[in-house]
C-alpha cells in the first residue's frame, strides 16, 4: 500500500500487477477553471479520471459546505458519495496526479484519508515525470468505472475550524505554517482575498520548497532538516497548515509526513476565510 508518494516506475509495476487501482488527475487551473478538464482531455495518463477542484474537491453551496474559504470542504458524505460515483473500493489503491507541481493533487490525496482512506499516493513528478519515463498517455474522456463500494471511515488527518485556530492563536500550543508565498504572506500583493497579510505568529514555507529542482519532491532527510530549522523550538504535533484556500497547504502536510514528522493538522479554511472573519486580527510583516 502507497500512503504518501509513489513512483513513476511504482505506479507502472501496480499497473501490470492487476491490483486494485485508480489513478486520478487534478490537473486544475485557478486562474482560468475550465481549463484543467480541458488540459486532461488533451493529454493524461491513460486508464486515468479527472477529478475537479471546484466541481469534485470543492462545494459553495452553504448547505453542504464544512467550512468557509475560496474552496469549501464538501461534508465527507458528499465527497463519498463522489469517490463511490469514479469506482473507488474499500482496497482501491488511489494514485493522484495534475501538471502542476503537485499542488491540486494533493487536496484529493488528503481528502481521502480525510474520508479514512489510507491507500492514496502522489505520483511524485507528477504528469512531466510520467511522460519522461515514456508512460502511456491517452486524450479524450475516459470510459467510467462501475461504481465503487467505498464506505466513510474514521477520519486518518486532523481538520481545525477557524474558531480553533483563534482559540489557540496565543496559548502556544499550535504552530501555524502559511503555505503562500512570501509576498503575499507578508502583504505586500493580495491578487485574490480582500486583506492581505498572514494569521498572526504564523511561519512561512511556501509550498513549492518541497521540490528540487527536477520538480520531484526532496528527499526525506533533506525535508525534514528544512521542517525542523522553520519550527525552531515548537514540536511538530502542534503545527497546523494553511494557506489561501486549504489547497495549497497540502504539499506542506505531505512533506512532513514523508519527512518522518507525523500527519499534521490543516485548516481548510486558511487565509480566505481567516480574513473574511469579522474581528479575527491580521497581520503584515
Amino acid at each position: 500500500m502507497f500512503t504518501t508518494l509513489i513512483s513513476v516506475a511504482q505506479l507502472q509495476s501496480m499497473q501490470t500487477s492487476g491490483a486494485p487501482l485508480l489513478v486520478l488527475d487534478c490537473t486544475f487551473d485557478l486562474m482560468n477553471p475550465p481549463a484543467g478538464y480541458a488540459q486532461y482531455v488533451e493529454q493524461h495518463i491513460a486508464g486515468a479520471q479527472h477529478a475537479d477542484l471546484d466541481k469534485h474537491l470543492a462545494t459553495h453551496d452553504p448547505a453542504l459546505r464544512v467550512n468557509g474559504g475560496r474552496h469549501p470542504l464538501p461534508q465527507r458524505e458528499v465527497f463519498a458519495a463522489w469517490l463511490q460515483s469514479v469506482g473507488v473500493n474499500q482496497d482501491t489503491q488511489v494514485v493522484v496526479y495534475d501538471r502542476n507541481g503537485m499542488n491540486y493533487c494533493g487536496r484529493l490525496w488528503w481528502m481521502l484519508k480525510w474520508c479514512g482512506h489510507d491507500a492514496v499516493a502522489v505520483l511524485d513528478g507528477g504528469l512531466q515525470a510520467w511522460m519522461n519515463a515514456s508512460g502511456a498517455l491517452a486524450s479524450g474522456a475516459e470510459a467510467a468505472h462501475a461504481p465503487g463500494n467505498f464506505a466513510l471511515r474514521e477520519p486518518l488527518v486532523k481538520l481545525v475550524t477557524t474558531a480553533a485556530v483563534s482559540a489557540h492563536l496565543n496559548d502556544g500550543t499550535q504552530t501555524l505554517i502559511d503555505a503562500r508565498g512570501a509576498p503575499r504572506y507578508r502583504g505586500e500583493v493580495e491578487p485574490l482575498d480582500p486583506v492581505a497579510g498572514h494569521i498572526p505568529g504564523a511561519l512561512n514555507r511556501p509550498f513549492n520548497n518541497n521540490l528540487n529542482a527536477d520538480g520531484f519532491f526532496k528527499n526525506a532527510d533533506e525535508l525534514r532538516t528544512e521542517f525542523t530549522a522553520l519550527l525552531g523550538s515548537a514540536k511538530p504535533e502542534t503545527v497546523v497548515h494553511h494557506c489561501g484556500s486549504g489547497v495549497s497547504a497540502v504539499p506542506n502536510v505531505l512533506a512532513m509526513e514523508v519527512a518522518g514528522l507525523g500527519r499534521t493538522a490543516l485548516y481548510a479554511g486558511s487565509w480566505s476565510e481567516w480574513c473574511n472573519t469579522p474581528g479575527l486580527p491580521c497581520e503584515k510583516s
